[in-house]
């Protein structure tokens, strides 16, 4: 995709790939353990990555902490998001892991409507969870789990896209994702190397979940603040494919749940959208009483 885009079309195109992607995988469940898919995944987009990035040769030019924290956060985020996808719906894991990125969203720009927003999400997301936390209380602690890695990523990932160059350090870190992972998921992997059709879902799985979405983060977060982009991760992409690809049709309680979310996001917007603009007439003031006689 070309760079020239404004952000919010990578981020768009990340939103729908971060979900797409995990929507087809849980129909990979059939085949292989949740485990299996998410380190097939893993290396799937590492191998790509290799091919495309060669992404070793930049290893002396890019943080190495940075690297080896990201790729331990992508291995085990991508883990425990499986397992919590072979207990609860999609659309129920996504509204969990949506609560800390509106959290961190709103220790960045504190305003009235941000409180606000946080509560509609904080009521949604338990509307949605409230009949899975009796039933399944070990989804609910992969789910969380999740969540929490996945505020980490995005931290991770902004710090590294204003860098030497954020996709190349997601290659890296990707390829060595794939190495701390075999402990994880190879063992669950195994079969698929005898089931041709489980190898090529988990491979387009890989591309879909780990390739195109984190790639377009990258280049989305090159030209964001960390707080805007936290903010502007919806749960609508999640919602909608949950219905359409796993036919998860939500309940009027969880819809109410959805509304919540959502709600809370275009608050946030809101209130952002507002800051900026006050900011941004504060420094036209500021220019024309510099420019005054």
């Amino acid at each position: 995709m070309p760079r020239s885009l404004p952000p919010h079309v990578y981020f768009l195109v990340s939103a729908v790939f971060h979900y797409l992607g995990p929507a087809f995988a849980v129909l990979l469940f059939a085949r292989l353990d949740a485990l299996g898919v998410a380190w097939l995944r893993i290396a799937s987009a590492a191998v790509v990555f290799a091919v495309w990035r060669r992404p070793w040769r930049y290893w002396d030019r890019l943080d190495r902490r940075v690297l080896i924290a990201w790729a331990a956060v992508l291995a085990v985020m991508n883990s425990v998001f499986y397992l919590a996808l072979e207990r609860l719906p999609l659309g129920t894991v996504a509204a969990i892991e949506f609560l800390p990125v509106i959290v961190l969203a709103a220790v960045a720009v504190r305003t009235p409507r941000n409180l606000a927003a946080l509560a509609a999400a904080v009521v949604g997301v338990y509307l949605l969870t409230d009949v899975h936390l009796v039933a399944d209380p070990l989804g609910i602690a992969f789910a969380a789990a999740n969540a929490v890695l996945f505020a980490v990523y995005i931290m991770l990932s902004h710090r590294m896209s204003r860098g030497v160059s954020g996709i190349d350090g997601l290659a890296l870190s990707m390829l060595l994702a794939a190495v701390i992972a075999v402990p994880i998921g190879i063992a669950d992997a195994l079969p698929a190397f005898t089931d041709p059709v489980a190898l090529a879902a988990g491979i387009g799985v890989g591309i879909c979940s780990s390739v195109i979405p984190y790639v377009t983060d990258q280049l989305a977060m090159a030209r964001l603040p960390r707080a805007t982009y936290a903010l502007m991760v919806s749960l609508l992409p999640a919602t909608v494919i949950g219905v359409v690809v796993l036919t998860q049709i939500p309940a009027p309680k969880e819809i109410v749940g959805v509304a919540l979310v959502i709600a809370g996001v275009a608050l946030h917007r809101e209130a952002v959208s507002g800051a900026c603009g006050a900011n941004h007439r504060a420094l036209r003031g500021h220019a024309a009483g510099e420019g005054a006689p």
